[in-house]
């Protein structure tokens, strides 16, 4: 099965403007395109006029095309290797209807070649591509230089970033996510709004601790599937001084889960914990969240569904997995560090070094033997993104921010999993977080994507979000 992400190449052209420099920026950009890891929907040349789009006819042959590829198709690249036609470039949006994300490229002019025989002037065409495409309302993303090659290291950098927009834009439609058991009474934090969702293409299914703990009950010890799991814990973390009995409890709920998200088909999942599943079932389900997180399924904690909305963001973002956190402490007098902490089901891509234990915090209430499968230990150091978003029943929309810092390697004694962060105008952020309201908890991901994050959500699904700088 090939799973290279797959552009649309759409190349724009005018007639009064050399066509050999669209036959040749047609084929430059394949070539970048198909270097950089990407797959490519082009119109040949016997297609449309030099395989890119001069005219009526030619959007009508390319919008084709690309309709005819529309479950491929994750953004198209907009290319200028001259002037372009505006309209034609619009009308071929239009007519395909994909609604993903567009990038607008222009090649540059070089300066001993200004003459009529090779003369570009792409550098005022993407100004009348964007203004044509502003008029037709489709969105659309820049370059971050105004003209650059596509051999060039800015362009290289451009498509990776886009790259990651469109996946966070398309992954973000027709999500479905678990939400696994009732939000705890104490966290009105967790409090979400499943229609505003639902109008945003993002779906809940819920199902009740009780039908989980029931299909628990039904398993035996020695079946496949949970001695399968049983091995899969043991290979994930140390697991010295943990009882086996709680293993197996781990392996059983992690069984019924991965088997109801499957039949469900369900991507990410919001799990109840606090502190039903002790009291009940008596182990915490940290490591099996855990794995599922490092396994590109994220799982949030405390039935969090708006909060694994942006541990799902970041990592379509930067292919790596997400876990959430709380903004926990302050970190000495440093106005711009902090403790992120959780108790804790971070995946182990986070630590520098991981093991199992129990839950500290819950212990005190349910005692140490219900608390067994905590994943415990430092959060290693590099670059950080972090992302929230929520629903806003006032407004009827989702709304969030994103923004980057690093997790440092500062000294920190505590339990659970935990990270001193370093953010830039962090007073400021922690202003913003409290005067609007926002949640506790926080996505992050050991990355540079909140740019992407933010373009996707923005000007592709509409959402109201913040970017913090």
């Amino acid at each position: 099965m090939n799973n290279r992400q797959t552009f649309g190449l759409l190349v724009g052209s005018r007639g009064f403007f050399p066509g050999h420099l669209a036959r040749s920026g047609r084929e430059q950009m394949i070539a970048a395109l198909e270097a950089a890891g990407y797959d490519v929907i082009c119109p040949t040349p016997e297609q449309t006029t030099h395989g890119a789009v001069q005219s009526r006819e030619d959007a009508k042959q390319c919008a084709q095309l690309f309709r005819r590829n529309a479950d491929r198709i994750s953004g198209i690249v907009l290319s200028l290797p001259n002037f372009g036609e505006e309209k034609a470039i619009a009308d071929t949006l239009r007519i395909s209807d994909l609604r993903v994300p567009v990038l607008v490229q222009a090649f540059p002019d070089t300066a001993g070649k200004m003459t009529i025989a090779d003369r570009r002037d792409s550098f005022c065409g993407k100004m009348s591509a964007c203004n044509n495409l502003s008029q037709f309302r489709i969105p659309y993303s820049l370059t971050t230089l105004h003209t650059e090659t596509p051999e060039s290291e800015e362009f290289k950098a451009d498509l990776r970033w886009f790259a990651a927009v469109c996946r966070v834009a398309q992954g973000l439609k027709n999500l479905r996510i678990g939400a696994i058991g009732a939000r705890p009474a104490a966290f009105n934090t967790v409090r979400y709004s499943e229609k505003i969702l639902e109008q945003a293409g993002i779906s809940i299914e819920p199902i009740d601790l009780s039908e989980i703990f029931g299909r628990i009950g039904r398993l035996n010890d020695q079946d496949d599937g949970v001695q399968a799991k049983i091995r899969a814990i043991y290979s994930y973390v140390p697991t010295g001084g943990i009882p086996a009995e709680a293993v197996v409890k781990m392996a059983k709920l992690g069984v019924v889960i991965d088997s109801w998200m499957k039949d469900q088909d369900l991507e990410i999942s919001a799990i109840q914990c606090w502190t039903s599943m002790e009291e009940y079932f008596g182990v915490v389900p940290c490591t099996v969240m855990s794995m599922m997180s490092e396994n590109s399924r994220s799982s949030a904690c405390e039935v969090d569904v708006a909060g694994v909305i942006g541990m799902h963001a970041l990592r379509l973002a930067s292919e790596t997995p997400s876990a959430l956190l709380d903004w926990n402490n302050n970190y000495g007098s440093d106005p711009d560090k902090a403790v992120c902490f959780h108790c804790s089901n971070l995946p182990k891509h986070f630590f520098a070094e991981v093991r199992m234990d129990y839950q500290e915090i819950i212990a005190g209430t349910v005692g140490k033997l219900n608390t067994f499968g905590t994943c415990v230990g430092r959060v290693k150091p590099g670059h950080m993104s972090y992302a929230r978003f929520s629903t806003h029943d006032e407004t009827g929309r989702i709304r969030g921010y994103v923004g980057e810092g690093r997790f440092t390697d500062d000294p920190l004694s505590t339990f659970g999993g935990a990270g001193v962060v370093q953010i830039p105008r962090l007073q400021h952020l922690l202003r913003y977080i409290c005067e609007q309201g926002f949640e506790h908890h926080v996505a992050a991901n050991f990355s540079q994507t909140a740019g992407a994050v933010y373009e996707a959500t923005s000007r592709y699904l509409g959402w109201d979000v913040y970017w913090h700088k």
